[in-house]
């Protein structure tokens, strides 16, 4: 039997094992700064939740001495949730399957958030939830990561998969994007030289100050320069056709700047979550990019009362 389709029968797995396991992670809009720092040339990102999820289920049974996944290109899934199992010494293999609305290739985190929903999925199957360090750890063995297992808004190594900083939550906004089509392979991406010089790095530091101040501040302005400024120094490793075209349309719609997915397709509009206007100007933008190809879509980011801010 193939892994790409399921078959199996999640009730009789339960009934076997008498244990289900859940899990869920957030994705992004790709990064609200990203770029290198001075300091030893590190790669770092600054996160942006967003109101879309990957999901996990997670059925440990004995009748299996692997873990069976669902998609079946999941891989590093299955390798994520056999690593658990291993590290604590849990017997058997497992039948998880992954889901969610986190499109891949996207720039919008996909594959972290599958890794951070199936190790917690594994967690809950077993009565024993794992922190977010000990998440980040485990990610660390498999791939370069976007920080989604710590809740809130953070500065990120994502190379290196280590939190720099915790900075906090803004409220809820809307993100209105045109996506670019096709798909980016992010490994491989971060495999690409940056062609950052001395100057750039300088200035993304004092842009992640001066993001790390307003976020904190609640200074929805001021971030929207900082992302605007990040988006427009990705050209340098990933230009953007129609940058100038979203770019005029978030002055017309008086957004507060651009953000982008640093390794996705997508570059969206910044916009208040309570602007009295927001429909009109979400239609504004459908409106002018209709002519494009690719296509439009909104996002919602998750705000302060359905994000702790890992405090």
């Amino acid at each position: 039997m193939g892994e790409g389709a399921c078959t199996a029968d999640p009730d009789a797995l339960l009934a076997a094992t008498g244990r289900l396991g859940v899990g869920t992670a957030f994705g992004t809009f790709g990064e609200l700064l990203q770029g290198v720092l001075p300091e030893a040339d590190r790669d770092f990102l600054v996160t942006f939740p967003m109101a879309q999820w990957a999901t996990a289920t997670f059925w440990p049974t004995n009748d299996l001495d692997h873990i069976r996944v669902f998609p079946g290109h999941k891989r590093k899934s299955a390798r994520l949730a056999a690593t658990i199992m291993e590290l604590f010494g849990l017997s058997g293999g497992g039948v998880l399957e992954l889901g969610g609305e986190l499109a891949e290739g996207k720039g919008f985190a996909s594959s972290s958030a599958d890794l951070v929903a199936t190790a917690r999925a594994v967690g809950d199957a077993f009565g024993m939830p794992l922190s977010e360090r000990t998440i980040e750890s485990l990610l660390r063995q498999i791939e370069p990561s976007d920080g989604v297992m710590y809740d809130g808004i953070v500065a990120f190594y994502h190379r290196e998969v280590r939190l720099r900083e915790r900075i906090g939550v803004l409220p809820p906004l809307t993100v209105v994007a045109h996506d670019e089509g096709g798909a980016v392979d992010t490994i491989r991406f971060n495999r690409i030289p940056k062609p950052f010089d001395d100057a750039d790095k300088q200035e993304y530091a004092r842009l992640l100050t001066a993001l790390t101040a307003a976020v904190r501040a609640g200074d929805l302005p001021a971030v929207g320069r900082v992302t605007t400024r990040s988006a427009e120094l990705n050209g340098k490793l990933r230009p953007r056709r129609y940058f100038d075209v979203v770019h005029r349309l978030c002055r017309e719609v008086e957004g507060y700047g651009l953000v982008i997915a640093h390794s996705g397709t997508a570059l969206g509009v910044l916009l208040a979550e309570d602007d009295p206007e927001r429909a009109a100007k979400i239609d504004h933008v459908r409106r002018a990019c209709a002519g494009l190809p690719g296509q439009v879509t909104v996002h919602r980011s998750l705000g302060a009362d359905e994000l702790s801010g890992g405090g």
